[in-house]
């Protein structure tokens, strides 16, 4: 029977609440080493600009603790902050961003424009899931 003729939905089983977890607190951990990179990267290319080299410190520790305390929060048995999630993913958008903002120069314009991209993909993604995650339990459906 579908979902049109019983009206009501399939709820997911405790095994696959549980790999999604699994899957979305992993993807922190490694949102949070993204985040670590960005922070190293301002001590590896001394080619920065003072400007870039700030920016890299202190959104790359934002996002290291940020992305960090959501992967400890999972760690523990508690859902996505979806909050932090879209937070760490505006921060990811700001590094792809702040390369030609403020005149990105060789490989540290594209090891910022990559890490910002894979920072907002996959702190979007667990904001994304994270809400639909909370949505379905709300409901009790």
């Amino acid at each position: 029977m579908s979902e049109s003729e019983t009206g009501r939905r399939e709820t997911p089983t405790s095994e696959q609440t549980t790999t999604a977890h699994s899957n979305l607190k992993w993807l922190s951990g490694f949102v949070s080493l993204v985040g670590a990179w960005v922070f190293a990267s301002a001590f590896v290319y001394p080619e920065l600009s003072l400007a870039n080299y700030w920016n890299n410190i202190i959104i790359g520790l934002g996002i290291f603790l940020i992305a960090g305390y959501n992967y400890y929060r999972m760690t523990n048995g508690h859902t996505v902050s979806v909050g932090s999630s879209a937070f760490v993913a505006l921060m990811g958008l700001w590094m792809i961003l702040v390369p030609f903002v403020l005149t990105g120069v060789g490989t540290a314009f594209w090891s910022d424009v990559v890490s910002g991209a894979i920072v907002a993909v996959g702190a979007g993604y667990n904001a994304y899931a994270g809400s639909s995650t909370e949505a379905g339990t709300a409901t009790g459906a």
